[in-house]
């Protein structure tokens, strides 16, 4: 068994959704991956990972709008507040979705669904510099 692994950087802008599917499959590509298992992880706490449909952006728009309601900024019993309003509520989004995504790789490709992407769900308002490990076992 053989492992690979690439770090992703990733520029956000603010609060959404950053679709990454073409360089983890760029990366698959490049390790001569036959079958195994494509594990993500993203070293951070105010934002995750998501596999979420791709062909229409208003699941994007929606998938937004739902967690701005579900964790909305101001809540005023919230007490971590040293780094702005929207920090705690991006931890406890990022609690709530997932900061580790593991994929199955079968013929040299990720086993994705027709309509899946792999996402990088940024939870703060200001922009940054995210990284996500990309770790590859097999054959």
């Amino acid at each position: 068994m053989r492992h690979e692994q690439a770090l992703q950087r990733i520029s956000t802008t603010g609060q959404g959704l950053y679709e990454f599917t073409r360089q983890v499959a760029g990366f698959v590509e490049k390790t001569g991956a036959r079958t195994g298992l494509l594990t993500l992880f993203c070293r951070h706490t105010s934002c995750s990972l998501l596999i979420q449909e791709n062909a229409d952006p208003d699941v994007c728009t929606d998938m937004n709008a739902f967690f701005a309601r579900m964790v909305p900024e101001g809540m005023d019993w919230i007490v971590h507040t040293a780094e702005g309003p929207d920090d705690m509520p991006a931890h406890i989004k990022t609690a709530l979705t997932q900061t580790s995504i593991s994929i199955p790789v079968a013929d040299g490709q990720m086993v994705l669904g027709t309509w899946q992407g792999i996402y990088l769900f940024e939870h703060r308002r200001a922009p940054h510099e995210r990284q996500v490990v990309l770790h590859f076992s097999g054959a």
